[in-house]
């Protein structure tokens, strides 16, 4: 399958219902880039899709072009081309729907390598790079894999950093259309408070003994502090015991 009948194939897979409901949840990106493609769909184009020169031609039009390039990217075995592949992507990520949701496990095949690159994307300037590093702590360093340090590195990504709204822009190549967006969509910093309480939150869940002290003394702002304990009181995995000690730490 080459890029042409990728996007062909995407075309044809299009439903508008969809696209107008996913539509909705991205308002920080051109619904004009969004076909309209559902994730298991998209997931099976990957598996089939086998044309590396696509994953050097950045950037893509399509926001369903940059789901089945990640989507392709996990599927890759070896380390050393699955990190490449991952870093050489990262600045062209814009959204949050792109940048959640994978799992590249070969990076697995050498966790202290893939530490340390994690250690460096929560330090970027780029916000969906930081937002992808504390999903891959989330994803395989909350169980067996736990070490306390990583709730120190969440704890300190530097929120500020992401107020301008710009995706990260003025360092990455992030080239998508904004002509046409609501002014009043959410911004880069939000979307990476809220990764941070999602990762406080599933800490609490899995981790309580490590994460609690966090909560316990507002090591967060005061808006993600908010955010983690609500979604910590939303998680079933969490006892209602716990949930009325977290209440009482509004």
């Amino acid at each position: 399958m080459t890029h042409a009948e990728l996007v062909k194939r995407l075309l044809a897979e299009q439903d508008l219902k969809y696209r107008d409901f996913h539509a909705s949840l991205l308002p920080n990106i051109d619904k004009k880039t969004i076909i309209g493609v559902r994730v298991p769909t998209m997931r099976k184009i990957a598996k089939e899709f086998a044309d590396s020169k696509f994953l050097d031609k950045l950037p893509h039009k399509y926001f369903e072009e940059n789901q089945v390039h990640l989507f392709a990217v996990e599927r890759i075995k070896k380390f050393d081309e699955c990190l490449h592949r991952i870093e050489q992507f990262l600045p062209y990520i814009d959204n949050w729907a792109v940048c959640d949701g994978k799992a590249p496990k070969a990076l697995l095949k050498d966790e202290k390598r893939f530490v340390s690159c994690i250690e460096k994307w929560l330090k970027s300037k780029h916000a969906y790079t930081v937002r992808f590093g504390v999903n891959m702590l989330m994803n395989f360093f909350l169980d067996e894999r736990f070490d306390k340090k990583f709730l120190k590195w969440v704890a300190a990504i530097d929120e500020n950093l992401f107020d301008d709204d710009s995706t990260g822009a003025a360092q990455a190549p992030v080239k998508s259309v904004r002509s046409s967006l609501n002014a009043a969509r959410p911004t880069d910093r939000y979307y990476v408070q809220m990764v941070i309480a999602w990762y406080m939150a599933t800490a609490l869940a899995k981790q309580w003994d490590a994460a609690f002290p966090y909560i316990k003394g507002r090591k967060l702002s005061p808006w993600i502090h908010a955010k983690s304990i609500q979604k910590a009181c939303e998680s079933y995995r969490i006892t209602q015991e716990q949930k009325e000690i977290l209440r009482g730490l509004k």
